[in-house]
This record gives C-alpha cells, sequence and structure tokens, in this order.
C-alpha cells in the first residue's frame, strides 16, 4: 500500500510539472524556432542524464535492452515532442494541456499488457464526452475549423497513448533503469533535432535570459525528472494507472495558463473544459475499478513490478 502511494504521489507530482510545461513551451517558442527549443532541450537534458548515469555515480554501464528500449521510445517521445511543441506554439497553453489530456481515455484502448478484458460501455461513454469536450475547445468562442495548433495536440495525444503503452510493454519485457533508459532516450532526441535545427542554433546566443530559464526548466524538470519518474512509475503500476493518474495534468495546465499566462476562456470553450476534466476522470474511475475486479477474478494474471 505503501508502495502504491508513493507511485501514485511521483506520478501526480509529474502530472504537475508537465501541466506547467505548455506555457514554458509557449513562451520559450516565442523568443526561439521550435526546433531550435526542441534540439536545445533535449541537449540540455541529454547532458545532465549523461552526467548523473555514468557507471561511477550508479552501478554498472548501459546494458544492451536499455539502449534497444531506449532509443525505440527516444524515438517515440520526439514525435511526442515535436506535436506538442508545435501545437502549443499555435493555441493555447491551456487548450494544449486539456487536449493531450485525450491520452488519459486513449491510453487504455492500446494498453493491452493488464489482462483485464474488454473495457465496459461506461469507459466508451466517458470517451464520447472527451471528444465533446475537443470539439468545444477547438471551437473557442464559436464554431469555426479547428486550428492548426489544435489539431496538433489532438494528434500528440494520439501519439502519447501509445508512447506510454509502449513503455509499459517494453519496461516489462525488459529490465531497465529509469535514468539509464531516460539518458539514451535524451541522446537519441538530440541525435534527431540535431540536424533540422542547425540553422537555427546561433539564434540561442541572442536568446533572453527568460527564454533560457525556460529551456533549463522544460530540459531538467519536464524531460529529465519527467522521464524517470514515469519510467519508475510505470515500473510499478500499468501503463493504463499511470496515465490515468496523470488526470491532473490539464487541470494544472489550465491553472498556469490563466494564472500566469493570463489566458481567458470563451463560453465554449469553458465549457469543453469542464467536459473534459469530468470525462477523463470519469473514464479513471471506471478503467480503475473495472481493472480491479478483473485482478480479484484472476489474482495471478495482476501485473508485478519490472524493477527494483
Amino acid at each position: 500500500m505503501i508502495q502504491a502511494r508513493r507511485t501514485d504521489a511521483v506520478l501526480l507530482l509529474v502530472a504537475l510539472v508537465w501541466g506547467s510545461s505548455y506555457l514554458a513551451a509557449k513562451t520559450a517558442t516565442a523568443a526561439l524556432p521550435v526546433l531550435v527549443v526542441l534540439f536545445a532541450r533535449y541537449l540540455l537534458s541529454a547532458v545532465a542524464c549523461l552526467v548523473l548515469a555514468t557507471p561511477g555515480r550508479r552501478r554498472g554501464s548501459w546494458t544492451r535492452a536499455e539502449v534497444r528500449v531506449g532509443a525505440v521510445l527516444g524515438v517515440t517521445q520526439a514525435a511526442v515532442l515535436v506535436l506538442e511543441t508545435f501545437g502549443v506554439a499555435h493555441t493555447s497553453a491551456a487548450n494544449a494541456g486539456l487536449i493531450i489530456s485525450l491520452t488519459i481515455v486513449l491510453t487504455p484502448l492500446l494498453d493491452r499488457s493488464a489482462g483485464t478484458g474488454p473495457l465496459p460501455p461506461r469507459f466508451f461513454a466517458a470517451t464520447a464526452v472527451c471528444l465533446l469536450a475537443v470539439g468545444l475547445l477547438m471551437s473557442g468562442n464559436g464554431f469555426h475549423r479547428p486550428g492548426t495548433g489544435d489539431l496538433l495536440m489532438l494528434l500528440a495525444a494520439v501519439v502519447r497513448a501509445a508512447h506510454v503503452a509502449l513503455v509499459g510493454r517494453l519496461t516489462a519485457r525488459h529490465p531497465v533503469r529509469p535514468m539509464q533508459l531516460t539518458a539514451v532516450q535524451t541522446v537519441v532526441g538530440t541525435a534527431l533535432f540535431a540536424l533540422p535545427a542547425a540553422g537555427g542554433v546561433p539564434a540561442l546566443a541572442q536568446a533572453p535570459a527568460a527564454a533560457w530559464a525556460q529551456l533549463g526548466y522544460l530540459a531538467l524538470f519536464c524531460s529529465v525528472f519527467a522521464f524517470v519518474a514515469q519510467t519508475w512509475a510505470v515500473q510499478r503500476t500499468s501503463a493504463s494507472r499511470a496515465s490515468l493518474l496523470l488526470g491532473t495534468e490539464p487541470v494544472w495546465a489550465v491553472a498556469v495558463g490563466i494564472c500566469l499566462g493570463g489566458e481567458r476562456f470563451g463560453v465554449f470553450a469553458a465549457l469543453g473544459a469542464v467536459l473534459m476534466v469530468t470525462g477523463t476522470y470519469w473514464g479513471q474511475a471506471v478503467e480503475r475499478a473495472h481493472r480491479a475486479t478483473a485482478h480479484r477474478r484472476t489474482p495471478s494474471r495482476a501485473t508485478a513490478p519490472a524493477g527494483t
């Protein structure tokens, strides 16, 4: 029980950090090109991870499993971040955080590692509420053609759900250490964005101090801490539960966007925000109850922790 509560607390802290990341990314992309922001974020993250994960500081060097799994997850994580960062650059931080929370109801549809059987109809009803919420959020102050940023965030939610499910599947199959795995992911991400961002790297020299502060926050807290914490937590629970416990992320995204970013909601968008939070928490409750019932019926199929 103590271990479960500790895992839940870590996931909630990750949700808080990620919820604040949308305003940080939006502020950084206002001063620098998106690809430069991504490259700098990954480079700073990679340096921090390599320092923390050196064999002298941690037992043993990288295993083949950590390199293989990290390389795959590095590509999928980079895909998530490029969609998110381009998306938040063209929409509000609050909208971005709300739309990406669709991950919460999409992940259980993709995650088959928990062995809990088909999801109940109520879960799909909650998903429908979330989809209605997305439509309202995209409408802004009235129904119109969805914006580019909102559509990119919608696609990012789908890719992130696949990434979270893949993290659970691969880390359950291969024993890996979170710090080493995150180091490989950040190195892969740095390599992926190095060439596309090369032309804009000189702009970093003229970037204001505020932009560097945002890059440092995105790299050290939203990447290094959050990636390590997410991997550590997913190893100790199901991918579905990990995604569901991150359900407070949109709440923090809205709070930070409104309180610190000065963003405002129209009537339709406000209704969409309420429905999104309602739908994701409803889906969380349904999935949790469904999984608990399935594990009581077949206790031998419960997912065991994949790491120490």
